[in-house]
């Protein structure tokens, strides 16, 4: 069964709905430039509300290892997801599990991603923008995700509540990321927006 994430949540109540409805995971983005940023005090409490089985991800932006370990000491994160231009050692050096994100430009290749990121717990596929590391809410050629992978992937960029059927049926990824798709305004999520896309995932098997 195909696994969801709900990213970029800002608020307790958001972070129970996407529980509620049956996400397998959220996301804490720690990037200040993000309109989906949280402080560590926001996040740790909306950890310390969530029920019990599901993951905690924090997103993070070519951050030093001084404010990821600050940050990790401060909140109790399950995965750790970077984003920005970090190189295998500088994501492994935490002693926890993470997520490379590989933002799709041009000519970017996941099978030599694959390569270079052995230690990733998986693989984050998400559209390039030049001027943004995520959250463009636009998708990418679904064609460039290979088939047979060595390490999960998660579909993200531009999935929404219309196209995550048709992602997940041509895709067949371990795992979408959703954060715009499920909003009323940047940072803030729709509870019912959030139910249908987690159902729409889980009927698609």
């Amino acid at each position: 069964m195909t696994r969801v994430k709900i990213c970029g949540i800002t608020r307790v109540d958001d972070a129970i709905a996407a529980a509620k409805a049956g996400a397998d995971a959220i996301g804490l983005v720690f990037y200040p430039k993000s309109s989906r940023y949280v402080t560590t005090t926001v996040a740790a409490e909306i950890v310390s509300e969530l029920p019990p089985f599901v993951t905690t991800v924090g997103l993070f932006v070519n951050h030093s290892a001084d404010q990821v370990n600050q940050i990790c000491d401060q909140v109790e994160l399950d995965l750790l997801q970077f984003h920005g231009d970090e190189s295998p050692s500088d994501c492994s050096r935490f002693g926890k599990r993470f997520i490379k994100a590989v933002r799709m430009a041009p000519g970017r290749s996941v099978t030599e991603m694959m390569g270079q990121y052995r230690q990733a717990t998986a693989l984050l596929l998400d559209s390039f923008d030049a001027d943004k590391y995520g959250g463009s809410g636009e998708t990418f050629d679904w064609q460039r995700v290979p088939k047979d992978s060595d390490v999960p992937l998660v579909l993200a960029g531009g999935l929404n509540c219309s196209n995550v059927v048709e992602a997940v049926t041509r895709v067949q990824p371990y795992a979408v990321d959703v954060s715009s798709g499920v909003e009323s305004a940047p940072g803030i999520k729709s509870a019912d927006q959030i139910i249908e896309f987690v159902t729409r995932v889980k009927n698609c098997e």
